[in-house]
């Protein structure tokens, strides 16, 4: 498992059904080590505190492995890491495979799985598909949240381990209780 890019991006306004809406969804690589704050990561912010970001959404992951089904879902569309609006582009770390509660170390920063990714419209807006949002969930390709549980610095390229945690006391105890 590792990052394969780091993700940020500044809040804008876009025009949308007649309407202004400020929107960070629009995130590019960036290079180097990035500084992993409690909130989120160095150059990146969130728009609207209400429903994005905060202590249990700090960075968003989301699979590398589903670019290749995007892409053919919107027509082979050139998608750049960073596309769905996501911090970290990783690779190995699925969503059936990740729990909520799995703690990571990536770099010098260690982050705790807080739950799975429920868009909103902006993702519409990103791709000038309001039907993306619904497709979306439906394909369960929708990444995960972070929260931050040591802030350190990440870059791309750099291992994801799962560091033990509550899973391995989790099976310790069911194999204390079978015996």
């Amino acid at each position: 498992m590792k990052v394969l890019s780091i993700n940020a991006g500044l809040p804008r306004e876009v025009q949308s059904l007649a309407r202004t809406v400020t929107t960070s969804i629009f995130k590019a690589p960036v290079a180097g080590r990035i500084a992993v704050r409690r909130h989120n990561i160095d150059g990146d912010r969130q728009s609207d505190l209400s429903v994005h970001g905060g202590a249990d959404k700090a960075v968003y992951v989301y699979p590398a492995e589903h670019y290749a089904f995007w892409r053919a879902w919107l027509g082979d569309e050139v998608l750049p890491w960073g596309a769905f609006g996501e911090n970290l582009s990783t690779e190995g770390l699925l969503e059936d495979t990740t729990y909520i509660g799995d703690r990571l170390q990536i770099g010098s920063a260690e982050f705790l799985v807080t739950q799975p990714r429920m868009p909103c419209f902006k993702l519409g807006i990103r791709f000038n598909r309001p039907d993306i949002v619904k497709h979306f969930l439906q394909s369960g390709r929708t990444g995960f949240y972070l929260s931050v549980s040591r802030q350190g610095e990440v870059g791309a390229g750099d291992a994801v381990t799962l560091a033990q945690g509550w899973r391995d006391h989790f099976r310790k105890r069911l194999r204390e209780l079978g015996e």
